[in-house]
């Protein structure tokens, strides 16, 4: 007990001596990750009235709605290849490092964090501006659950290997979207449509489902290293993203069987 209380302030003086005394590397991450959602943005626009013969005749919502996707899915390829590479690829949250977990953090786990937040920062601006039609109060609900969750482990440094973790569900969002841009160019009924479904169905499963639950265990493994906001965050955050999870799950699932029911 002793020893984890030195733990506890040994990673506050760290926090209030590198990381937060110099806000630069946060900050700066939030920002570069704000500008990097409007040039991804605009680069689906132009890629696809180049590529997309269907585009300029969507509507104006739908064009905005597709360029919103296509920033959506830059940042899930992103982050979920980071989160992959630090809990997977390196030795930050490895079992073979000294110390509690929940307090691991380094330059760049903090900056592609700040990069995420920029995102949501963004995403939850473009929903706000056009609601509902870019989503509905559940969209609001889970991005600024995501937001403040993903911003306090930046600035605090606490619970980094958990919002990995759970970052690791955004490998969903490409196939989700692949799912709409489908359906709105009219290849409902092609093969990559019912592909894409099956492999939405795979990743959702482990992805927002199976890998939830492993965090569920990890924290109660480890809750008592953790400062008591930390915990409530880190416990109440994923508990809310999971029932949602598995409340959409249960669509996925009965499209899936309906798809599979029509199909030749």
């Amino acid at each position: 007990m002793a020893a984890m209380t030195a733990y506890k302030y040994q990673a506050q003086a760290v926090m209030r001596d590198y990381l937060l005394a110099d806000p630069l590397v946060p900050y700066t991450s939030v920002l570069i990750g704000i500008v990097l959602c409007k040039m991804a943005y605009d680069f689906t626009r132009i890629l696809s009235s180049f590529y997309f013969k269907g585009y300029t005749s969507l509507t104006k919502i739908q064009r905005i709605e597709w360029n919103n996707r296509g920033m959506s899915s830059a940042h899930a390829i992103f982050i979920t290849a980071v989160s992959l590479y630090l809990v997977m690829s390196t030795d930050l949250f490895s079992d073979r490092v000294k110390g509690p977990i929940t307090f691991r953090n380094s330059i760049i786990s903090t900056s592609a964090l700040g990069v995420s937040v920029g995102y949501f920062i963004a995403d939850l601006a473009m929903i706000f501006w056009l609601y509902p039609s870019l989503g509905g109060m559940e969209y609001v609900l889970h991005h600024t659950l995501s937001l403040v969750a993903i911003a306090y482990t930046m600035l605090s440094g606490e619970g980094q290997f958990y919002t990995y973790m759970v970052l690791i569900s955004e490998t969903t969002t490409p196939e989700i979207n692949l799912r709409w841009f489908l359906d709105t160019a009219g290849l409902k009924k092609s093969n990559a449509y019912l592909v894409n479904g099956i492999l939405m169905f795979v990743a959702w499963l482990v992805a927002r489902i199976f890998l939830f639950m492993y965090v569920f265990y990890h924290i109660y493994l480890h809750y008592s290293q953790m400062h008591a906001f930390g915990y409530y965050l880190t416990f109440v955050v994923p508990s809310v993203l999971f029932v949602m999870n598995t409340m959409w799950f249960m669509k996925i699932l009965k499209g899936v069987m309906k798809t599979l029911a029509k199909w030749p």
